[in-house]
């Protein structure tokens, strides 16, 4: 496939591993936030290539997981009412609130409806004026431009019938969460490739300056991963901290300023909860004070009032910390499956327990 193949070359795939092993000398903890490349190293089975010394820690990077349990139970709340119309990605319909998920809303009769773009939310405004259409705005930064378009469309052209549910979180607090932990055991960071397009890798400077902890911007293929992981222990094995773009087809140290912009225009940044972790303060969206007739919690200050509940077994707040491998949880695969899950991270397409399930990393929690 043009512009691809070369980043899934085997040969050179192999060379770069048989440097990273000729080059570490002792263990790294290194994490990948992003659940896409989480995805990607399962898949091309790079976790079981990587020499010993190597431990890839999964991050907090996959959108659909860290959405809190509170937000899924309000958009349960608001996608049951008669007088709406909820639109949502599809994959965050089958992720589990506290007593149901979002399907379970759709089947019992609820309009639930799913869309690829908010812009086709606003469409559907458009079209049944006299309902409450109601999208559910969720995602790192990458989502936040079109998120932001659409809400700027929405007031340029006069639509009053449209709401945002508002879940947006951004990846350098996330990252500086994990650092300040007591627990933390993470040496670097392999930085998210589609976020870093979208805000550059600046922002990533001052961090690596105060904790002195490698970054590397990686991409999604073979290639790009183990050159990328190749970089970033050069650097450990050094002592070295700094960002290096190991990305660079896609990524700009700016980023993107006109998305950038539109995100600025748009939303002002808060404190926000993620589902397993607990709040990150000034680590999220919020659309801004220009823009409250858009956001649905305001809209419907009723469902102000939900307190959620995690399920018992479900540690998938560990896993999203890197304190757990998804094959360490009791449930895995037993009480938890794609088609029963018990959190998130089993539900997501980029979720680190989907990974393993799908390409068979059972082993510390199955007999083989």
């Amino acid at each position: 496939m043009k512009y691809l193949d070369e980043y899934r070359d085997g040969e050179l795939t192999r060379k770069l591993l048989a440097e990273i092993r000729q080059t570490v000398t002792q263990p790294w903890k290194i994490m990948e936030v992003c659940g896409g490349q989480t995805h990607s190293i399962i898949k091309s089975g790079l976790d079981q290539l990587l020499p010993p010394e190597i431990d890839l820690i999964h991050g907090p990077g996959c959108p659909v997981c860290v959405t809190p349990l509170e937000l899924i139970d309000k958009a349960i709340a608001l996608a049951s009412r008669p007088d709406i119309i909820f639109t949502s990605y599809g994959d965050m319909l089958r992720v589990p609130g506290s007593d149901r998920d979002l399907f379970s809303v759709k089947a019992a009769g609820g309009d639930v409806r799913i869309v690829y773009s908010p812009l086709d939310a606003l469409k559907i405004a458009q079209q049944n004026p006299h309902k409450m259409v109601v999208f559910f705005g969720i995602g790192f930064e990458t989502t936040a431009p079109a998120n932001a378009m659409a809400v700027l469309q929405a007031k340029n052209q006069g639509i009053e019938n449209f709401a945002m549910l508002v879940s947006h979180v951004t990846v350098p607090p996330a990252i500086t969460a994990i650092l300040e932990s007591p627990q933390v055991q993470v040496n670097a960071f392999l930085a998210a490739g589609h976020v870093c397009t979208v805000m550059g890798y600046w922002e990533y400077e001052a961090l690596v300056g105060k904790y002195r902890v490698p970054v590397i911007v990686m991409g999604f293929e073979p290639v790009d991963i183990a050159r990328a992981i190749l970089m970033c222990v050069q650097q450990l094995e050094n002592g070295e901290a700094r960002v290096e773009n190991a990305y660079a087809r896609s990524v700009e140290q700016a980023g993107n300023l006109p998305a950038q912009s539109i995100i600025k225009q748009v939303f002002e940044t808060t404190d926000r909860a993620w589902r397993g972790i607990g709040v990150i303060p000034e680590s999220g969206y919020r659309l801004k004070d220009t823009f409250q007739q858009y956001d649905a919690e305001l809209r419907f200050p009723e469902i102000q009032v939900i307190n959620p509940h995690e399920s018992s077994l479900c540690i998938s707040g560990l896993i999203l910390q890197g304190l757990k491998k998804p094959n360490e949880c009791p449930a895995f695969g037993k009480e938890c499956t794609p088609q029963s899950p018990l959190g998130a991270t089993m539900v997501s397409s980029e979720g680190a327990c989907a990974a393993y399930y799908q390409y068979g990393r059972y082993t510390s929690s199955l007999e083989k």
